[in-house]
């Protein structure tokens, strides 16, 4: 007879359900510094300064806007790398939230990732990914579309543009489920690959499209209305200011581009867990990073400065200033290589955007501020449901559009991709401002906590950010009510879904129901 086995002699034991694995800490300070890159390097720089430059009327203003941002993206980071050496927590940017102010806070910053900021980031890019694709595709774009549904001042639209967006959105979601060094293979070849894209723009420009006619040589650089300029020459609403004080005004609206270029850098703290001896590498990361990709930015306007007349860079065909600048610089074949360097360019930071955010949904549903299914990791170490579900709302939301009717009665969509920006980046901003203001708090409420890093020249290098953040975003709100508007009434509407969500947390289970009594229990 066989011997009896542990398992016969002992009764069966309930077993006790599989944790799913932990994040694995794979990232070093090139992957680190490579995310920081890849995801503010996206399709902003290559694109927004017609708008910027639209608004502003000169060379010297529109340097300015992309220089007061790098200054902010710089200060921001500088702030944010006390943090994240101190906290190297999943959610980064969250979890700082969550210590400095309460869960509420931490909450509507998640609440506001998932629908408004990183959401719509990732959408963002990914329509203009579609944008440049419609290059080398005449097919794919916005003018194939198919109105679903419109209503008063929105519109639900479908465009060949659109699909390509989803599409790309879908293909890299999926990717990032196989594993973060998968990921992160895919963002540092794609980082590289548009860092020297942006380069290549830059010595072409500077090497073999320098002109006498371009906008450094023959616009003022300071007065836009010597360049034929109003201060509602492209914004139509009166202002409540004139001469320098409307430039300012405006000077803030124009920021909405180089901002939305600089952002993301703070994406690196969401995977504050997945990053080795994250107190070293997380604020090396952040600094080299940001500094990088903003001394880039600056090059890359004053190429086109030197390069295009002002009114090319205001009126390039589809916003794609930096493709009128290659192809300026080297003939036809320059608009080719242009699209080229920004499909790959707005592939890496979608891939990016999408590796990073869901990490903070994840985080939230450890801390039951999200759904439960989220908390969990794949037999790949990755948080797979999180990054489905942002992955699906990101992609509805290339499909809203405001609706513009024309004095003579006649409809027209607006620009999705700057309408994403500004419903994006006053939100964006507002938590950013609350993180770097989290440094002054969390100096005196938790002076205990070691501090690897100490953020460089404080208090003056917060307070610079925080003064500017907030004017910032009153602009933006005073200018874009409609848009800026939209995005603030979604963090809002988060306060009763927060503690509706509490309430249901703290619920207790329901009482199991009792088996009905046996006949033999009843008659006794």
């Amino acid at each position: 007879m066989p011997k009896p086995t542990t398992e016969d002699a002992e009764p069966s034991k309930p077993r006790k359900p599989r944790r799913a694995p932990a994040l694995a800490r794979d990232l070093g300070v090139l992957d680190a510094s490579m995310l920081v890159m890849g995801a503010m390097i996206g399709s902003g720089v290559f694109i927004t300064s017609a708008e910027s430059a639209l608004l502003v009327g000169s060379p010297g203003w529109l340097m300015a806007a992309w220089a007061l941002a790098g200054l902010m993206t710089i200060a921001g980071a500088l702030s944010a790398a006390e943090l994240a050496a101190m906290m190297p927590k999943a959610g980064g940017q969250y979890y700082f939230l969550r210590t400095a102010y309460g869960p509420l806070v931490g909450f509507l910053y998640g609440w506001s990732l998932f629908l408004v900021v990183q959401t719509g980031t990732i959408a963002a890019v990914a329509v203009a990914f579609s944008k440049f694709l419609g290059v080398f595709v005449p097919a794919i774009s916005a003018e194939h579309r198919v109105i679903l549904y419109e209503s008063g001042r929105y519109a639900i639209r479908v465009s060949t543009q659109q699909a390509a967006a989803v599409a790309v959105i879908a293909v890299l979601t999926i990717a990032n489920t196989r594993g973060l060094r998968l990921g992160s293979l895919i963002q540092n070849t794609f980082t590289f690959a548009k860092t020297a894209a942006l380069i290549g723009l830059i010595l072409a420009c500077f090497l073999l499209g320098i002109d006498e006619k371009a906008a450094a040589w023959t616009s003022s650089w300071w007065d836009p209305w010597a360049n034929g300029w109003t201060p509602n020459s492209h914004y139509k609403p009166p202002l409540p200011v004139d001469g320098y004080g409307a430039v300012l005004l405006l000077l803030g609206l124009a920021m909405i581009g180089p901002l939305f270029s600089s952002t993301a850098w703070n994406n690196v703290t969401f995977l504050g867990e997945e990053t080795r001896d994250p107190g070293s590498t997380l604020p090396k990361a952040l600094l080299r990073g940001t500094a990088i990709v903003v001394v880039l930015y600056l090059l890359a306007n004053a190429a086109y400065l030197t390069t295009l007349p002002f009114e090319a860079i205001q009126h390039a065909p589809q916003e794609r200033v930096g493709t009128a600048a290659m192809e300026a610089a080297v003939g036809p074949s320059g608009r080719y290589l242009m699209a080229a360097a920004v499909l790959i360019s707005t592939f890496g930071c979608v891939n990016g955007l999408i590796l990073a955010g869901a990490r903070v949904f994840y985080a939230m549903a450890r801390d039951g501020l999200f759904f439960q299914a989220a908390a969990r990791t794949n037999d790949r170490q990755v948080p797979a449901v999180a990054l489905y579900a942002q992955g699906a709302w990101a992609c509805l939301l290339t499909l809203p559009a405001t609706v513009i009717v024309a004095s003579d009665g006649g409809v027209d969509y607006g620009n999705l991709y700057s309408e994403l920006l500004e419903y994006i980046i006053p939100v964006d901003l507002g938590f950013c401002l609350l993180m770097v203001a989290s440094v002054i708090l969390l100096r005196r409420k938790a002076a205990f906590l070691n501090r690897p890093y100490r953020t460089f020249a404080y208090p003056w290098t917060p307070g610079v950010f925080i003064v500017l953040a907030g004017l910032l975003v009153a602009d933006f709100l005073y200018l874009r009510p409609w848009t800026s508007g939209a995005g603030l009434v979604i963090v809002l509407a988060g306060v009763p879904v927060y503690y509706l969500w509490d309430r249901l947390q703290r619920r207790p289970p329901a009482a199991k129901a009792k088996p009905a009594p046996s006949p033999e229990t009843a008659s006794e």
